[in-house]
């Protein structure tokens, strides 16, 4: 009788239990009708109601407490199993307390974490990533990647709100009360990852590779045995795919087509394609050393798309000269090598057929736009004057965009605008420049691919119509969708590119005497006086200028420094730094400077002239921004150095800009860049 007055039943038991009640209290109404029809069958069904009412009294007061006691018997059973279950479930669980500290864990999770029974400290010992500002806010289930001693688990946290059990407890005030209990869950994830990586390592990496001067090394050896240095070639790259359980097919006498996995991939990343190196040891008497460009494609939605990848890799390896290469991927593109001097192609095949080609797209135009890189310098300007001069011999109206005209441009520019002989609008600015393009508008960029630091880059799609002409190896970023690309990263300068190119243009042009100066200049300054990067090619270039009226002693005069910068350079080479026995790193004060980024640069080539220094850098702080220009003779390849700052150029003269740092912390995070890169084996 205690178990009955203490526990009640409600819902269906309830109801279970009261029917027999109920169907009593209709057989006693219907006992009575029956007395109204018979006394004799009505008196036999009162001895039956009587009989029926002592039953359901006997299951009320003796069979019910019975009952009662096996049910609390059976629930207290069933809680002690659920119990049980939950210690003893595979997957890892917990409760912790909204500040993370371990309220309850099952055996799972002690034995992940090492941890008896009864740990009570917070979930952050564990666990240092997972903190109080990861749990869930509300009532959603959040999940985390967290690695526990070699082993990788999914974490998924849950709040459960106590708010609702404290309602109904006799000893808590659960008013204004909104506690929670956080679960937590460990899915172990292991064997999962290691099948995703087994079989993303045995994917397939598309790749190709070129043989930068095959015709130049073959010239170079006596013919009977040529073919021999083509087996020994075609040996090393076959023996160096294999060794990583790639394929090489010979599709062409100087290309191979690669395939192999991507795991093999990332072992030849870690060596750095050393086979660049290698082949070039490959000597029977060859005066020129072979050179190998190689563009690799992986990570690709198919293998389709991993050959798009390694052709537009290739692409890239060739464009920034060759010797090296190029990793590229859906969302990253990575370069190794490219140590060694760009080779001069000694024919001019490129340039006529490039020349023929800018003939033919200038001609369906009506309307011509040059622009040169932001902070325009004497190549960029030059090599635009001599688009110009190609523009007005096909009779075609032409602008060139210059918005800033730095001191060092400033001659050149005065012999446009103060001349009769030239149109007031042939230079412009950008909103001019904006408002003059349109569909039959072409747009040539001289002396940079890097969209973002044209002198206008709103102009890149305003036209359709694009011809990028430039001397810098190309980088991550270019100008996409052009109709004419002809960068070629061995010509010393941009004018050196477009003095060719007006050779092949056509008979009846006629260059005049300040336009061969602005090109004779471009290639002056580019090359240092004719001190870096120059070829056969740049002389000829400069021979043509000659003979079409260039007067070295006048641009001479053009170029003379005045006092203050002539100070500042040769205060910045004095106070230089010499880092690690090799780089010097100096500062260029910028006080009474109207073009202080050219005067770093003249100051780098200075630092050059210092023996042991195989590169140089000078800082400048510019616009809100530090301008690092990089030079070296031939040991070093600077390009890549600038690139990891965000930059770019040559092997031996190359730049970057930095925002939001101060000098002294350019300086900084450059030592940092060649330390790694030292450390690494990149330089």
């Amino acid at each position: 009788m205690a178990v009955k007055n203490r526990v009640k039943l409600k819902g269906r038991l309830k109801s279970y239990f009261r029917v027999f009640t109920y169907l009593g209290i209709l057989l006693a109404f219907v006992n009575l009708a029956i007395f109204t029809v018979n006394f004799t069958a009505g008196l036999i069904l009162l001895i039956f109601t009587g009989l029926y009412f002592i039953a359901v009294l006997y299951m009320h007061f003796y069979s019910k407490p019975i009952i009662m006691n096996e049910l609390v018997s059976f629930a207290t059973e069933y809680g002690q199993i659920q119990k049980k279950l939950l210690r003893e479930l595979d997957l890892a669980h917990a409760v912790l307390d909204d500040t993370g500290k371990v309220v309850w864990t099952n055996s799972a999770f002690e034995k992940i974490v090492h941890q008896e029974r009864g740990y009570r400290k917070s979930i952050s010992s564990l666990f240092p990533s997972i903190t109080v500002d990861k749990f869930p806010e509300g009532y959603e289930e959040l999940s985390y990647e967290i690695d526990y001693e070699n082993s990788n688990y999914t974490m998924k946290l849950k709040r459960i709100s106590l708010k609702e059990m404290a309602a109904n407890s006799d000893i808590i005030d659960a008013e204004g009360y909104d506690g929670s209990l956080i679960a937590v869950y460990l899915f172990d994830e292991t064997a999962l990852k290691l099948a995703i990586q087994e079989v993303d390592n045995q994917s397939l990496a598309a790749g190709l590779i070129y043989l930068d001067n095959y015709e130049e090394a073959l010239d170079s050896v006596e013919e009977v045995r040529r073919s021999l240095l083509t087996a020994l070639i075609d040996r090393k790259i076959n023996k160096y795919i294999a060794s990583c359980n790639g394929i090489t097919k010979k599709i062409e006498k100087d290309k191979y087509f690669v395939v192999m996995p991507k795991k093999s991939c990332e072992l030849l990343r870690e060596q750095r394609f050393d086979i660049l190196e290698d082949v070039k040891t490959v000597n029977i008497g060859n005066e020129m050393a072979v050179t190998l460009s190689i563009g690799i494609g992986l990570n690709g939605l198919s293998y389709a798309q991993n050959y798009e990848f390694a052709r537009n890799a290739i692409d890239v390896a060739l464009g920034r000269g060759g010797d090296q290469a190029v990793v590229k991927s859906a969302d990253s593109i990575s370069y190794y090598g490219g140590k060694s001097q760009q080779i001069e192609k000694s024919t001019r095949v490129k340039a006529r057929v490039k020349a023929h080609a800018l003939r033919e797209i200038i001609s369906g135009k009506d309307n011509v736009i040059v622009m040169g890189h932001r902070i325009g310098d004497v190549d960029s300007f030059g090599s635009s004057v001599g688009i110009y001069r190609i523009a007005k011999t096909l009779d075609k109206k032409c602008h060139i965009v210059l918005n800033d005209v730095t001191t060092s441009m400033q001659p050149l520019v005065d012999l446009f605008k103060s001349n009769p002989e030239y149109e007031d609008d042939m230079i412009i600015s950008n909103q001019q420049a904006i408002d003059v393009a349109g569909n039959n508008t072409v747009l040539v960029v001289v002396d940079v691919n890097k969209p973002s630091i044209t002198e206008c880059p709103e102009l890149l799609r305003f036209c359709k119509t694009i011809v990028v002409l430039d001397h810098h190896r190309q980088g991550t970023e270019v100008i996409e969708n052009a109709t004419l690309s002809y960068v070629e990263p061995y010509a010393s300068s941009a004018c050196e590119m477009v003095s060719e190119i007006l050779q092949y243009i056509g008979d009846n042009v006629k260059i005049h005497a300040e336009e061969a100066d602005s090109l004779y200049s471009g290639i002056m300054v580019d090359t240092n006086n004719f001190m870096n990067k120059t070829g056969v090619r740049t002389f000829e270039a400069a021979a043509f200028l000659r003979r079409n009226g260039a007067d070295v002693t006048r641009v001479r005069k053009l170029f003379r420094e005045d006092a203050s910068e002539y100070k500042a350079k040769a205060d910045a080479v004095s106070q230089a730094e010499i880092y690690k026995n090799r780089f010097a790193i100096s500062v260029l004060a910028n006080e009474d400077i109207s073009s202080p980024t050219i005067v770093g640069a003249q100051a780098a080539n200075e630092l050059l002239n210092i023996k042991g220094v195989r590169a140089s850098f000078v800082c400048t702080d510019y616009q809100n921004q530090v301008y690092v220009s990089a030079r070296s003779i031939d040991e070093v390849n600077v390009q890549v150095i600038m690139e990891k700052l965000g930059g770019g150029g040559h092997m031996s003269s190359a730049g970057c800009q930095m925002e939001g740092v101060s000098v002294n912390e350019a300086i900084v995070t450059l030592k940092k860049t060649l330390d790694q890169m030292i450390e690494e084996g990149e330089l």
